[in-house]
């Protein structure tokens, strides 16, 4: 059965796309660097079935205004009022890359507020800028920019890097369409955000149902990094996706699909 196309809508600061029952548990999705709320489509169709599905642009993305100043901390910010303005209450969140950090920095702030979150191929630190890893992940992203390319002529190059073992042919052409369109000065300020980021410290803390989602093709979040941090985290669980990337709900979104389903229907189970 066909799933009615999100309504894409302006809110205050924001836009966002959302599908399915007005009235069900909120599940908010927060994409990454390159991505944008479209990025989401088919799995806002997939789970509007059972949810209120939403996914924001991120500041400075899409109609979503951009913030004075770039911060993971800003960011989380800009998500409990997000959360607010849309009236959701207890939500699921499901983040993507800096959208993981972004939840992760919100917990913090809001550690009873969510009903459960998938920190889906992202980190729990990115490190000082002088790290050779963080220098040289720095300069790829944005020095073919400072040698004067533009989104749009990177995209089909960034997507490439970013994915796994055959992608599906439909999520890579909506990964390059969302790459091509983040605004450069977004790109650049988002990229710069990552630098000392770590909440490394605070994972013990996080006390709602948690699953870490990685592709064991992910370069940016290796598997076994996340792995890793599965192991901090009280009530997490933790899934590997085969030859998947770092864009799993685009490259391989049934299995993504799968991951999410078993993790939502023992949120249910054991949480009410």
């Amino acid at each position: 059965m066909s799933q009615p196309a999100p309504m894409i809508t302006r809110d205050g600061r924001f836009t966002y796309e959302a599908a399915g029952d007005p009235g069900g548990t909120p599940l908010i999705f927060l994409h990454g660097i390159g991505g944008a709320a479209r990025a989401w489509r088919e799995q806002l169709a997939t789970f509007g079935n059972r949810f209120r599905t939403i996914a924001w642009d991120m500041p400075g993305y899409g109609g979503s205004a951009p913030l004075a100043s770039v911060s993971i901390a800003a960011l989380a910010d800009a998500l409990q009022q997000f959360i607010a303005q849309i009236g959701a209450t207890k939500p699921i969140l499901v983040g993507h890359s800096i959208g993981g950090m972004i939840v992760q920095k919100w917990l913090v702030q809001s550690p009873k507020l969510a009903r459960a979150i998938v920190l889906a191929q992202t980190s729990p630190a990115f490190g000082k800028a002088d790290g050779d890893w963080q220098k040289s992940f720095i300069a790829a992203r944005l020095g073919p920019l400072d040698r004067g390319e533009t989104m749009k002529s990177l995209a089909p190059s960034l997507v490439k890097e970013l994915v796994g073992d055959d992608p599906d042919p439909k999520g890579m052409e909506l990964a390059r369409a969302c790459m091509e369109s983040v605004p450069e000065a977004s790109y650049r300020a988002m990229v710069l955000a990552l630098i000392g980021f770590d909440q490394r410290s605070t994972l013990k803390d996080i006390s709602v149902p948690t699953l870490l989602l990685s592709g064991s093709k992910d370069n940016n979040a290796p598997a076994s990094m996340m792995a890793k941090t599965a192991t901090y985290i009280p009530a997490a669980e933790y899934v590997e996706l085969p030859g998947v990337g770092h864009l799993a709900n685009l490259e391989r979104p049934d299995a993504f699909g799968r991951a999410l389903d078993g993790f939502l229907d023992s949120v249910a189970t054991n949480h009410g």
